[in-house]
């Protein structure tokens, strides 16, 4: 009965918080707010006392919150004690970076990502290796996100047990406080053309990229490829820095709209231009977010680059952090993104606890600079549209499923000795990867395939009569075969995924980089229209 009372306790302070922080607000639903928690808080309390089963009140909590979050948007997160706890942890000076990712699938944690030089290579692991145990615990073991356990304390050690192939071995690894450049790689396509890759929005991400548009200048480059493809953002005010390199100092680039006026702000170039005359093509993709889609939507709006790709991400919503009691937070988002011409980025509207994209004929036209015609509520569509750079919901299953690494992987085992520079994934290797995904038996999960399951079971649960179950088998199996010819319908873009899969094995992203500087399709077509001026001048002045 005490812990009841305290319970009750606790759950009316939070009331009183939270209508006392609505008013603070000046918000005209308080009463409905206490109202609904008041009624929230006897049913909890009722629950608690009466239920058959012993309840855990933190757990019936936890879910209650989940819930709740879940119908608005998937960056509005509520965070317990041990949660905020690890996230001060890594965003700590002190926190030191393995430069690896791994990927959980099944039962298996695999290396998928190793930065050049940095611990994790050094200390011999490879792409492929299989986690086993760390610090002699076993992965299954391990309850929390595994970068957590791996990541640390500069000058501290971690064991690991891996699985390479048929071989079983320990490496040790050393955490070194250290971080990687936001640009990862920059070089000539051609010889006056700069290409530079910036792979995330860091503190560091504008100086970086200045420094490589000076090189490159120093270099002989006359135009420039700014790479923010697979970019999912980052800190706002360096996709401001990032921008002013290429326009004047004083020019908006993004601005936010809440319900709160407080939470309104304008965000402004504050810097003088490293030259806002160069040529300028901006690389996206539908993986590049956020502020990737704040600097090329504004260099787009501001008629300063011609942006190439597939349409961005479309994530233009801002959240803010908000403590809670007893160490809690949440985070919530509060506005949206709107770039200079008056459009927003967010491509997603959600409608209890489901994301739905808006159509083009929801869509507002709006205009740049010069008068060209640009939409909201889309991400960033590209001016000029490259087809391979926009995965299919097919090919991003195999990637999710680690079919394309796995068999790149296996390929890079058998051909040690391969000449990465002039690889290309031609129609024998791509049939040893269909061979591949038959001996795997693997067939990828689809939409059609959930959806006809659903219809099944309910046939069944009607008592459907036999023949016309008998009729579904069948089709079942015309869609799985459908389903094979897929694999020939996105030949071209599973390809390229592979290619890139296996040079990373024997030259780290920055093979892939230069693969792509040399063969990607995005590439020489950002390069063409560089290298006719009228066609790049009647792209940004139509």
């Amino acid at each position: 009965m005490k812990t009841i009372k305290k319970l009750k306790y606790i759950l009316l302070t939070a009331v009183a918080a939270i209508i006392l922080s609505s008013y603070t607000v000046y918000r005209s639903d308080f009463f409905e707010i206490a109202k609904q928690i008041e009624i929230f808080t006897a049913l909890f309390k009722e629950i608690n006392m009466n239920y058959v089963d012993e309840v855990n009140p933190a757990e019936l909590m936890n879910t209650a919150i989940t819930k709740m979050l879940a119908d608005l948007d998937p960056y509005t997160n509520f965070y317990n004690e041990q949660d905020v706890e690890d996230a001060r942890i890594q965003k700590s000076a002190n926190y030191a970076n393995l430069g690896i990712q791994l990927k959980k699938i099944e039962n298996k944690v695999v290396v998928t990502e190793l930065i050049k030089d940095f611990v994790a290579d050094q200390a011999g692991l490879k792409l492929g290796d299989q986690i086993l145990k760390i610090e002699n615990s076993p992965i299954s073991n391990l309850q929390n996100d595994l970068s957590e356990v791996l990541n640390g304390a500069p000058n501290t050690t971690i064991n690991l047990e891996i699985k390479r192939q048929n071989e079983t071995k320990t490496i040790s690894l050393k955490r070194i406080l250290s971080q990687p450049s936001a640009v990862p790689f920059y070089g000539m396509a051609d010889d006056k053309t700069g290409f530079i890759v910036l792979s995330q929005f860091t503190r560091t991400a504008s100086k970086d990229v200045g420094l490589a548009v000076l090189e490159l200048k120093e270099k002989g480059a006359k135009q420039l490829i700014l790479d923010l493809r697979n970019n999912p953002g980052g800190l706002l005010s360096e996709a401001v820095n990032v921008s002013n390199i290429f326009v004047p100092k004083d020019q908006l680039i993004v601005y936010t709209k809440s319900q709160i006026e407080s939470y309104n702000a304008t965000y402004a170039t504050r810097r003088e231009p490293i030259d806002t005359e160069i040529p300028l093509v901006v690389l996206i993709n539908d993986r590049s977010a956020s502020a990737s889609e704040i600097v090329s939507g504004s260099l787009q709006d501001l008629d300063r680059a011609v942006i190439v790709g597939a349409r961005s991400f479309g994530k233009g919503l801002v959240q803010r952090p908000k403590p809670l009691k007893y160490g809690t937070q949440v985070k919530i988002t509060i506005s949206r993104y709107f770039l200079p011409s008056g459009r927003g980025i967010q491509a997603l509207d959600y409608e209890n606890g489901k994301s739905i994209r808006k159509s083009i004929e929801n869509s507002t036209a709006f205009q740049t600079q010069n008068g060209r015609t640009v939409y909201d509520g889309g991400g960033i569509k590209p001016d000029v549209k490259i087809e391979a750079e926009q995965i299919s919901d097919f090919t991003q299953t195999l990637i999710d499923d680690l079919v394309i690494f796995d068999f790149s992987t296996q390929f890079a085992n058998q051909n040690p000795d391969l000449d990465w520079k002039k690889f290309e994934v031609d129609n024998t290797i791509f049939n040893q990867f269909l061979d591949y995904v038959k001996d795997r038996k693997y067939l990828p999960k689809t939409e059609t395939d959930e959806t006809f399951e659903t219809f099944v079971k309910s046939a069944k649960a009607d008592n459907f009569d036999e023949k016309f179950i008998k009729t579904l088998n069948n089709l079942k199996s015309e869609i799985q075969a459908e389903k094979a010819d897929l694999f020939k319908t996105y030949q071209s873009q599973i390809s390229a995924l592979i290619s890139d899969q296996i040079i990373k094995h024997y030259a780290y992203n920055q093979g892939v980089y230069q693969h792509n500087l040399d063969q990607a399709e995005v590439v020489q077509k950002a390069v063409e229209i560089l290298s006719n001026q009228n066609k790049y001048k009647t792209i940004l002045k139509p």
